[in-house]
């Protein structure tokens, strides 16, 4: 929307007051309202206060923009992404290119940095833009240059801080919208090496020979239908200072480039969209970034992205099939439709065996069944260690990114057996159809390692205008990745 969104004051900038639902302005407010404007335009009926409610009103030559904060007692601080977009949506209709933002009288005891954080965190995500894939049949629209400022300094560091982590998502949506002839998996590998080059993280991308070396099955198998070949990417972040002896936070993410359903092959529209079934190899990219140039972490994290696309040819591995994994389990396909979660387990195997984690948190776009579960509203959590799911929900919290807990006891394990090998990748029944996925990767973790399975299928993208959001790609797993480790 933006062509670029900046925290500095600017000239003519338009002001934007706040206010709750049923009160008027604060006195912070009121002493910029010298002409009594703001406070006669909360009187008309359009002043509801609901929640990004904004009526507009002029004191002088110069443009006020009263925001409706919804009531005082429900506000949280996370609501102001929503009032940032909303704001932002203004501005660019009445092509404003500054605004003061002056929030601080009414917001009380709420932390201002914090504040300023998730403002611009929601103006950061609204400006994204993606249109490298126009051609010249698209009239290109003129976008604005945005100056924010407060007069709080730390609403403006907060404000600073938002942008940089919203780029970080928006660099998850940008490779997610990117289309599967471009984002193949040698296109996601030179990705991940730019970043490192970029942000002084270390790269080392797996392929051919290493990956029979390190005895990567599930990369082996399903990605060998494609002429475009599979690869495990291992980015890492160490801090200054870090003992060789710290265990590293490993994330993982699933990164199919794109998903035929392979042999078992996906039917009518079934395909469309599924250039974003690399969205949580794409998140963890996004996270490693805010991990690099933000939030710098004094623990060691590593990254490893399962790269592969699952396609169809005469080398396709088949429902049937019986695949050996490093660490000595067996899988009988059953579904070549299931392939996420064979590419997984070897990222499980590697993180568990050479790593050595502290713990793993992994993103993928793993089931449909979640999405049947908790719709667009909740990312499924799968963690039955108590200390981490809390610091994932924290994270989850502060990021605004939800997650919602869901079972992973023995029963769920046992739906997984196998009549020929250990296990089945996908059990025909379809009972607890999320469930099963994360009951297949617990076979690939050894025991005593904290780990948690996300799976975003449902919150990765959305089909309209929501907060903001433009139809498309979220970058979900980002930000709360980020805020994981930032207290770390």
């Amino acid at each position: 929307m933006f062509e670029s969104i900046r925290v500095r004051a600017g000239t003519n900038a338009v002001l934007v007051l706040g206010y709750f639902q049923g009160e008027g302005l604060d006195k912070a407010s009121k002493g910029l309202d010298k002409e009594g404007a703001a406070a006669a335009a909360l009187k008309r009926a359009e002043a509801t206060g609901d929640s990004g409610r904004i009526t507009e009103t002029f004191s002088g030559k110069r443009r006020v923009l009263l925001v409706g904060m919804g009531k005082r007692e429900k506000f949280e601080v996370g609501a102001l992404r929503n009032i940032a977009a909303a704001v932002g949506r203004k501005l660019n209709a009445v092509k404003e290119a500054a605004a003061e933002v002056e929030f601080g009288g009414i917001l009380g005891r709420v932390d201002a940095a914090e504040a300023g954080q998730a403002f611009g965190e929601g103006l950061g995500l609204l400006g994204w833009v993606c249109d490298q894939f126009k051609g010249k049949a698209t009239a290109r629209a003129e976008r604005l240059k945005l100056s924010v400022h407060s007069s709080s300094k730390a609403f403006n560091a907060g404000m600073e801080r938002g942008l940089a982590l919203a780029e970080s998502a928006n660099f998850t949506r940008t490779l997610s919208e990117t289309p599967p002839n471009i984002a193949t998996t040698g296109y996601m590998a030179a990705q991940a090496q730019k970043l490192a080059r970029q942000t002084g993280l270390s790269c080392k991308v797996f392929k051919g020979a290493d990956l029979e070396r390190e005895r990567f099955t599930g990369l082996i198998n399903v990605g060998k239908a494609s002429e475009n070949e599979p690869c495990m990417i291992r980015l890492e972040y160490r801090p200054k200072g870090a003992a060789r002896s710290s265990k590293p936070v490993v994330l993982i993410g699933k990164t199919m480039t794109y998903d035929s359903g392979g042999l078992s092959l996906k039917v009518n529209n079934g395909m469309v969209g599924m250039k974003r079934d690399k969205d949580g190899g794409c998140g963890v990219l996004g996270a490693m970034h805010a991990i690099a140039t933000v939030i710098k972490p004094r623990v060691p994290v590593v990254a490893l992205l399962a790269v592969a696309e699952n396609s169809i040819s005469d080398e396709a591995y088949r429902p049937d099939d019986v695949l050996t994994y490093r660490n000595g389990v067996t899988v009988e396909v059953t579904n070549t439709d299931a392939e996420g979660r064979l590419v997984l387990a070897d990222a499980f195997c590697y993180a568990c065996e050479v790593e050595k984690p502290a713990y793993i948190v992994e993103l993928s776009t793993l089931t449909g069944g979640v999405v049947v579960a908790l719709g667009g509203t909740y990312a499924g959590l799968f963690c039955d260690d108590d200390r981490l799911r809390r610091k994932i929900e924290a994270a989850s919290e502060a990021s605004g990114e939800r997650v919602w807990r869901l079972p992973l006891h023995q029963e769920y394990r046992d739906m997984m057996k196998s009549p020929v090998a250990d296990i089945l990748n996908s059990n025909p029944n379809r009972k607890a159809h999320p469930i099963q996925g994360a009951a297949f990767l617990s076979y690939f973790v050894e025991e005593g390692v904290p780990w948690a399975h996300i799976d975003i299928a449902g919150v990765h993208a959305v089909e309209g205008e929501t907060g903001p959001f433009v139809k498309g790609p979220t970058g979900w797993g980002a930000r709360l990745l980020a805020s994981l480790l930032e207290n770390e």
